[in-house]
């Protein structure tokens, strides 16, 4: 029988969890303005900054996610 592990998960699991959650949201909705662009123009819409900063929240909590993923805090 598995042994049971005891003790919290480090902040920086859930600071990933968060991060890639709404890095995936910021995405999605770049994604959406790509194919249904909205009617007031700003600066730098050609650069669709939704799907790059998305982009860089969800690479940064997947890492978070990945490196503490099996941490345990005693």
């Amino acid at each position: 029988m598995a042994k049971k592990v005891k003790g919290m998960k480090p902040i920086w699991y859930f600071v990933g969890l968060i991060l890639m959650i709404m890095g995936g949201v910021i995405a999605l909705s770049g994604l959406y303005y790509i194919f249904y662009p909205s009617q007031s123009a700003t600066v730098m819409q050609e650069l669709h900054p939704n799907l790059w900063w998305g982009g860089i929240m969800f690479t940064a909590g997947f890492i978070f996610f990945w490196r503490n993923r099996r941490v345990r805090l005693e």
